[in-house]
């Protein structure tokens, strides 16, 4: 016999003492036995394998099915967390037909093509004999008698509504007729393991599915269970403007004002993106043309991004982690001396994102979708769009009990690609080179926009001059005329005494 074995594990009992454990399959059957260290998956509790092993086995003899889960070790051996064992003959000469699972439409052709190695009508004259039962009575290829029970296509299926991968009409009855008579389904087994030196407690779950083909039919290939590989994208942002930002700094003028800059990241990778500073917001507007890129790994089947990483510097291998699509833009106030001030955030998911408005007067926090009025708003799925720009809201929210406060409005432009489409449309960060597709230009900011740190005498102009310009010309001339009577007083007595002298001789 032809044994099909595909397995994947899922909560594995960790192995290590970090709390993980790198978990590798290994199967036995009589005197082969396989161990696969090289597919074992680095620091996780939930492995995914999606392998396929083959073993032959001549049942009475061989009929012990071992499926172990062990933990990859790289200087000491490797640790078995658990195993499972499945009794081959029992499933074999089951009468509910234990060797392949039946599906519940039979296909030939497409995603879901039969799989095993007979055909429903071949199983069901098989079955039949196994019962001592008459053969199956065909009355044409939608009517058939098995053990005095007349089956008909009509009572499965609705009229007209085939598949155009769908078999003959006899072989589709067939297996009705199997599946009514209570035969195995087509399922997947979730089995527990365990541990020989603490039998009474569960290492996890594995689940798996086991099929048996006598080698003296053709033996279908075995299905593709290879976990999906993600797909290379990139994640292009474009922050344009903001307004009606909160103002949170004093200026030495006495005024209210903000050095703006935004920050944006992926949620769950560790690289953070910043804008440049604009200084000197005193209306709450910054201006950008700024570009933040993401390459990422994503998973469409499951909506979620995959980010493989190293769980500190030591760390061999990198781990895997899946993680929503969530885009995640801060507003901050720029210091000098003390810690910036958080002005504003903003998450979107790309999967399901508020739409945007087209103008920052018409925006508000009920554009969110978990608005505090429950306001139902629309969504849209950048994968779906590929390219969207407009206008969203930034709120603040330290203590979840106080009612959002709008802190600002952000103008993005927000783009998904593919490896090739960015290759073919290249663009560089912030406004560096390859500064394409769009080309971004320095912002248009007013003059008063500069670091007073960096830029004194554009201070003395701009802060001092434009607010205290009468104050300086009256101090100047109060200078003068003081100047001008110290000087009076100080020649005034030489002048009297030279009179004097002259009036004597």
């Amino acid at each position: 016999h032809n044994l099909h074995n595909l397995s994947s594990g899922i909560n594995a009992e960790y192995g290590d003492p970090n709390g993980f454990s790198d978990p590798y399959p290994a199967v036995k059957l009589g005197k082969t036995k396989i161990r696969d260290r090289d597919n074992y998956k680095p620091k996780c509790l939930e492995p995914m394998f999606g392998l396929v092993y083959e073993l032959d086995c001549t049942i009475p003899l061989e009929s012990e099915l071992k499926v172990q889960i062990f933990d990859y070790d790289y200087l000491s051996g490797d640790d078995l967390i658990g195993e499972t064992k499945i009794d081959l003959e029992n499933r074999y000469l089951s009468t509910h037909r234990g060797v392949c699972g039946l599906p519940k439409r039979y296909y030939t052709s497409g995603p879901y093509k039969w799989r095993d190695s007979q055909t429903p009508k071949e199983i069901l004259e098989d079955w039949c004999a196994t019962q001592n039962l008459s053969p199956p009575l065909w009355q044409g290829n939608c009517r058939v008698k098995v053990a005095g029970v007349l089956y008909l296509l009509s009572d499965y299926e609705v009229k007209g509504k085939v598949h155009k991968d769908w078999g003959p009409a006899d072989d589709r009855l067939a297996l009705y007729v199997l599946l009514d008579n209570k035969l195995v389904p087509e399922h997947i087994e979730q089995r527990t393991l365990y541990n020989p030196l603490r039998p009474e407690m569960a290492q996890g779950v594995i689940e798996m599915f086991v099929d048996i083909f006598p080698k003296s039919r053709e033996i279908p290939p075995p299905i593709n269970i290879t976990p999906r590989a993600p797909q290379d994208l990139e994640l292009r942002v474009i922050v344009w403007n903001c307004s009606d930002v909160v103002l949170s700094d004093l200026s030495l003028a006495g005024e209210m004002m903000s050095d703006i800059y935004v920050k944006g990241w992926l949620k769950g990778q560790d690289k953070k993106q910043r804008t440049d500073v604009h200084y000197r917001s005193l209306n709450g507007e910054g201006n950008f043309n700024w570009r933040f890129i993401f390459p990422f790994e994503y998973l469409p089947a499951e909506e979620v991004m995959v980010i493989k990483k190293r769980e500190h510097f030591f760390s061999i291998d990198k781990h895997e982690e899946k993680h929503l699509a969530v885009f995640c833009v801060q507003i901050w106030d720029n210091d000098i001396f003390q810690a910036d001030d958080f002005l504003g955030v903003l998450e979107l998911h790309l999967n399901r994102m508020p739409k945007p408005s087209k103008f920052a007067k018409t925006v508000s926090l009920d554009d969110l979708i978990d608005n505090d009025k429950g306001k139902e708003v629309q969504v849209v799925s950048l994968f779906d769009q590929k390219n969207i720009k407009g206008w969203w809201p930034c709120y603040c929210d330290y203590d979840p009990s106080i009612p959002r406060e709008l802190t600002g409005k952000i103008e993005m432009e927000l783009e998904v690609l593919t490896k090739e489409d960015a290759e073919s449309k290249p663009a560089g960060r912030a406004r560096d080179e390859p500064n394409e597709n769009p080309r971004l230009k320095p912002p248009d900011r007013p003059a008063t926009s500069f670091s007073w740190f960096t830029s004194p005498w554009k201070s003395i102009r701009y802060i001092l001059w434009a607010n205290y310009k009468w104050y300086i010309i009256g101090g100047l001339l109060l200078l003068l005329i003081i100047a001008f009577i110290l000087i009076f007083l100080y020649s005034l007595p030489g002048g009297v005494a030279e009179r004097l002298l002259g009036m004597l001789s």
